[in-house]
């Protein structure tokens, strides 16, 4: 049933029934108005929106009022890279249905990953563990949960919003001809989904062509029945690129061939079984993957050897031709079909044998690795493993599909104890256009999409379809000043023992006029040992981040700051540009006061980023080239980190940039227009500028 549309209104008069709020926020109304106007139309808008202006209530606000009006039932699929916006998200929503005054609720269903709603105890295993483990237990009919009956659940899921946890509490409390049931948590969720208004979930339930085929089937859903809202849509491009991101090595063709000699052994016993002489077909499929296999360990190994040989200079990294792999794999299909007798790795053949049709060849291959199914030796853990001959397949199927393009490329490097080739997507938006182009709409949000049109360009969006706007902060420029230390620089040629301590006068300065807790940030771990780790500071407790933190840890971070403001001490909390603690905690209510960061975080120099510089330039041009792949990217990672004090409208605090280069020309454009620099010429200036800050603008109660 749609859902229907009650009388709310703003100041404007302009209709906002789905609206959380009593009223719009400031510059809320604007986006609200923006993203319907673009969805009306079945575009796509891109909103930078800061935090504050209540980016999730006036996106689903304006998606569910574009459902609403629909002729055929949409459904909003509510997608974010971060489990903690779920919550936020059931909680809005909640928000909305009490607001409508007896019209019929926003149904919703809330969904994390399958390990993470699973009701079996190898739900604590590493993920691609825990895969095989529950596809084997479906498969055989062994997860009970899975083949238990659910009758009314999905009435009861769709009753009232719940978070992911209450709806998994739900499954394990529920009868069947009146005894107790458990069902699986994530069956039922994926199933009820078709009777839901909003979705919340991963990116990965529409941008990995795997997860979104079957996860839409079992929602009875199409693209086309979908508005799309992405959170954190800065976040996009890398999840898609890391998606198609595979690694190959000798010992994984190795496995692969002894994998399906077990395969072909398995399928051998099966046709002495009566009727088993229908697998005939299937026995030779299989018998030629294993040849193919085998041929391929030879070629494999003298193609590793050769680019080990070819690194010069001390290189550990290099570039390898999609077609180099490809031969290899073709080279070992011509040799399991004796049609050559010769090993050959040099450039491509450009007359490959007239009566082999070698793009379906690659295509089956694929396949039939795919279908590989053994028992799996136990790994040093003590757990199965997940089939080599599944990871062969995934990358043999990014090649097929984008090998003949120049959006892909493979890069060597000397990790591990052969080597190994790495698969990188350099252009997300192969992946990302058909599916919005699919889709009945989108809004793409974030603090820091930025601008919005490069990510529309990334993102491959048709800009006779796409809107895209930058919001004004709802922050007075006041409650949270950004100050650029003008005498201090992480440029590798001005580095030094000064620098370094003219950093730390800052860091001691701002600890000591900031009345709360401090976060400073730098590019790596190795610099930030060397500026913060191995200094002394007064008057604080210095927590740095580990590599090694558990989930458990950084839900403790939030708190411990808190608790420690409470009783009149300081933390100076450290932490690494693009990592855990500068996006992956909420730091609510005033935990933090101050943050400083260090440098400007650029991804050094390499062979997958000279690739993607290279086809930037040939998609953008030279302009937007750099800009696209070195300086935004660099300069948004520092906007993430630098709003992570300013989670609401009372917020107030400190920005401290301890580089001048983000004045540069380079760098300056690359910060919203909105954003006054004010310099500090040295830790004095920092002083009498944070005194003056802390004295004046006090935090709203």
């Amino acid at each position: 049933m749609a859902l229907m549309t009650n009388g709310d209104s703003s100041d404007s008069g302009t209709p906002i029934p789905f609206l959380a709020h009593e009223r719009p926020r400031p510059g809320q109304l604007d986006m609200i108005h923006d993203a319907r106007r673009t969805l009306e139309r079945g575009g796509y808008h891109l909103a930078a929106a800061p935090t504050g202006i209540g980016k999730t209530a006036a996106s689903l606000a304006a998606a569910l009022q574009v459902a609403s009006q629909h002729p055929t039932k949409k459904t909003v699929f509510f997608l974010t890279s971060r489990q903690t916006q779920h919550r936020i998200v059931v909680d809005t929503v909640r928000r909305i249905n009490e607001r409508r005054h007896g019209a019929m609720p926003v149904r919703l269903v809330d969904m994390v990953g399958q390990a993470g709603m699973c009701v079996q105890p190898f739900a604590k295993e590493a993920p691609f563990v825990f895969s095989l483990m529950c596809s084997q237990a479906r498969r055989t009919k062994g997860c009970k949960p899975w083949i238990t009956p659910a009758p009314g659940l999905k009435e009861k899921i769709l009753a009232h919003p719940l978070h992911v946890d209450e709806l998994v509490s739900i499954t394990q409390q529920h009868t069947v001809q009146g005894a107790p049931a458990v069902t699986c948590p994530w069956k039922v969720a994926r199933e009820a989904v078709s009777g839901a208004d909003v979705f919340v979930g991963d990116y990965n339930h529409l941008f990995d062509d795997g997860v979104r085929d079957s996860s839409l089937k079992a929602m009875e859903l199409s693209l086309e029945d979908i508005i799309i809202v992405v959170d954190e849509a800065h976040n996009l491009p890398d999840r898609i690129r890391m998606t198609l991101e595979r690694r190959l090595t000798q010992t994984m063709i190795r496995n692969t061939w002894m994998e399906l000699e077990e395969h072909v052994g398995t399928l051998q016993k099966a046709m002495t079984l009566p009727g088993g002489e229908l697998l005939q077909a299937s026995v030779d499929l299989a018998m030629w993957a294993h040849d193919v296999m085998k041929a391929a360990r030879s070629s494999f190994e003298a193609l590793f050897s050769r680019l080990h040989r070819e690194l010069t200079n001390g290189e550990e990294e290099s570039e390898v031709e999609v077609n180099t792999l490809v031969e290899v794999f073709q080279q070992a299909c011509d040799r399991a079909e004796g049609l050559t007798g010769q090993q050959h790795l040099g450039p491509p053949s450009s007359t490959p044998h007239p009566k082999v049709d070698r793009a379906v060849r690659l295509h089956q291959l694929r396949d039939l690795l795919y279908a590989v199914d053994v028992d799996m030796d136990a790994g040093d853990d003590g757990n199965p493993m997940e089939p080599n001959a599944h990871k062969v397949a995934e990358i043999l199927d990014a090649v097929v599909r984008f090998g003949d393009s120049t959006a892909m490329t493979l890069v060597f490097d000397t990790k591990g104890k052969d080597g190994r080739i790495t698969t990188h997507l350099l252009d997300p938006g192969l992946v990302s256009k058909p599916v919005f182009e699919a889709s009945a709409g989108a809004v793409l949000m974030s603090g820091t999409l930025y601008p919005p049109k490069m990510y529309a360009d990334v993102l491959a969006l048709p800009p006779t379809k796409t809107s895209t706007r930058a919001y004004d902060s709802p922050f007075a420029a006041m409650r949270r000043p950004v100050l650029v230390a003008r005498d201090v620089t992480t440029k590798y040629s001005e580095r030094g023992p000064e620098n370094t301590a003219a950093m730390r006068r800052h860091l001691q300065t701002l600890i000591d006029e900031t009345p709360g807790n401090v976060a400073v940030f730098a590019p790596s771990y190795a610099m930030l040992n060397q500026i913060v780790g191995e200094a002394t500071f007064n008057g604080v407790r210095v927590m740095v981040e580990d590599r090694t933190w558990t989930k458990q840890d950084l839900d403790l971070i939030v708190e411990t700051l808190l608790e420690e403001k409470s009783r009149g001490r300081k933390i100076l909390l450290a932490g690494v540009f693009g990592a855990r603690l500068s996006e992956g905690v909420d730091y609510h209510n005033g935990a933090l006061d101050a943050v400083a960061c260090i440098g400007i975080p650029n991804a050094p120099p390499s062979v997958l980023s000279k690739a993607l510089k290279q086809y930037a330039e040939d998609r953008f041009g030279k302009s937007l080239a750099w800009r696209y792949t070195v300086s935004q990217p660099a300069i948004n990672a520092i906007l993430q980190a630098m709003g992570r004090p300013i989670r609401a409208v009372g917020d107030r605090a400190l920005i401290l940039l301890l580089d001048r280069r983000v004045t540069d020309r380079t760098y300056a454009p690359c910060f919203p227009q909105d954003m006054k620099m004010n310099e500090a010429s040295d830790a004095s200036t920092t002083q009498r500028f944070a005194r003056r800050f802390y004295s004046r603008v006090q935090p709203a109660p």
